[in-house]
């Protein structure tokens, strides 16, 4: 690669220097998160209902789930559900010995756990922030600083801090996406290879850019609707056929128990993994993927807001703990569950791939174990190409809306929405040209440290915004209202401590 072996080794040193220095910051702000949205979920405050009070969803469950499955992972997990096991089984967690009955099952669990609840729980704060504030206040808003009530206004430090964590919204988005491009490009391109027996290389991997530019355009043109709604869906069933092929076709009851006892193991190591402060392999893991998330937690809080008007907080989220944990276990439970088992069954060395080639050919070996292995690698290959291009599409759209003059409820326009398709593509080709893991790991840890603290503040922001909605007491009227002009008085029902009352006087009209 271009230079990539000179960067790869400070970068190296920034990432262990903030796992050392940070690692707990992380920590703490998904402990906080999770907690904090669970007791919300939990607490009156989870009936509220994100528009008024006879809005309907507009997506059925499914379709929602779909959506939000398919947007949120992107293709990364078909091949880091498979990968990332093998690598902990070498240095298990909790102080197992390696390859060890005890480390294979641990090694699924914590695979498992950088992929569970706490991690979807990250997209939810800007989500249920923004819908509250576009479809209860009824307040236009494009950029995630919009969201913040405290921090409205005209005076200069409300302008700067506005301007700041904006700007890293941003910058964290381009981060995590361009990293996860860059992490599968070469991927897609080492099993079309293996298929086509085209040569490797930087001009493959420029080709596939392209035709992934064609795809995003195309999507892009459609918009939300007939776009990334329909290719959202393609992937749910393409990823659903995909697996149950290999259920079927592989060590299917081997595949059940152990992921059942991996789901044991990780229901009683929850809280250790949670508050494991302790650096190590397995722990700097966790870090990456926990500052991965956190820079897709803006772009994923735009993107679900857009598509849940109608619905309350707590239908989004034990929404996103339903559709989106179990999905991402069921990657696990059947390709990690099938790379293990080849393992440790001796059928293909797929560690020794793993250390002296790449993770992409480690996904060439496993597959080409299953039949039509051709035809197999396509369909893999398929799958990763729409679930990648349903994520871009999705971040271009919330990044135009950022970057926009006031829309009023309009879609950005389609040069605004390909120009940050341009921009996904070109910082992940750079790093194409770099190359290495570790590379993209320091990229998504660097990019989600400022926004721990932008995390922060949307939580504050929600605990503000609810706290008061729950003084309002509203009346049946207020479903009926549609053509009546209303005035309304707030009123204190007890001069200490009581709740506000919400009359309405109703004034009709008649034509003149």
């Amino acid at each position: 690669m271009f230079g990539g072996h000179r960067l790869q080794k400070p970068l190296a040193r920034i990432l262990s220097w903030i796992n050392i220095r940070f690692g707990w910051l992380y920590l703490l702000v998904f402990i906080i998160n999770f907690v904090f949205l669970l007791w919300l979920a939990c607490s009156r405050y989870g009936n509220i209902k994100l528009g008024k009070p006879n809005d309907k969803p507009v997506y059925s469950n499914f379709k929602w789930g779909s959506m939000v499955f398919a947007t949120g992972i992107d293709a990364s997990i078909m091949m880091l559900s498979i990968t990332d096991p093998l690598e902990f089984i070498q240095t298990p967690p909790f102080g197992l010995k390696p390859y060890s009955d005890s480390a294979y099952v641990a090694s699924s669990a914590l695979s498992q756990f950088n992929w569970g609840p706490m991690a979807w729980m990250m997209f939810a704060p800007a989500a249920i922030l923004i819908g509250y504030v576009t479809y209860r206040k009824n307040k236009p808003t494009q950029k995630l600083s919009d969201n913040f009530s405290f921090l409205q206004g005209n005076s200069n430090t409300k302008k700067i801090s506005r301007t700041i964590i904006d700007f890293l919204v941003v910058i964290g988005i381009i981060g995590g996406l361009g990293s996860s491009i860059g992490m599968e490009v070469p991927r897609t391109s080492t099993v079309f290879s293996a298929v086509t027996a085209l040569p490797n290389n930087i001009w493959l991997q420029l080709g596939i850019f392209s035709l992934l530019f064609v795809l995003l355009g195309l999507t892009v043109y459609k918009g939300l609707n007939g776009g990334i709604d329909r290719l959202s869906m393609a992937h749910i069933y393409l990823a659903i056929v995909f697996l149950i092929v290999i259920l079927f076709v592989g060590p299917t009851h081997d595949l059940i128990i152990d992921f059942g006892k991996s789901l044991g193991v990780l229901v009683q190591k929850f809280i250790p993994l949670s508050v494991n402060i302790k650096p190590s392999p397995t722990q700097q893991d966790t870090i990456f993927y926990w500052g991965w998330w956190l820079t897709f937690m803006p772009l994923m809080g735009t993107f679900i807001s857009r598509i849940s008007r109608g619905r309350t907080i707590r239908q989004i989220l034990f929404g996103m703990l339903a559709y989106g944990v179990t999905g991402c276990l069921m990657f696990h439970a059947v390709l990690g569950g099938y790379g293990l088992w080849l393992q440790k069954t001796g059928t293909v060395d797929l560690v020794s791939i793993l250390n002296h080639h790449s993770q992409a050919d480690v996904i060439v070996a496993l597959i080409s174990t299953l039949p039509f292995k051709k035809v197999m690698l396509i369909f893999y290959a398929i799958s990763c190409f729409i679930l990648l291009a349903t994520t871009i599409s999705g971040a271009a759209y919330v990044l135009s809306s950022f970057t926009s003059t006031p829309l009023y409820g309009k879609e950005p326009s389609r040069f605004n929405r390909m120009s940050w398709v341009f921009v996904f593509l070109f910082f992940a080709f750079s790093l194409v040209l770099v190359g290495g893991f570790q590379v993209i790991q320091t990229m998504s840890v660097m990019a989600g440290l400022p926004l721990t603290l932008v995390c922060l503040l949307v939580l504050y922001s929600i605990y503000r915004s609810v706290r008061h909605d729950s003084e309002l007491i509203f009346t049946p009227n207020e479903l009926e209202n549609t053509d009546r002009r209303q005035e309304y008085t707030v009123e204190r029902k007890f001069a200490v401590r009581g709740k506000l009352i919400l009359s309405f006087t109703n004034h009709n009209f008649s034509k003149q």
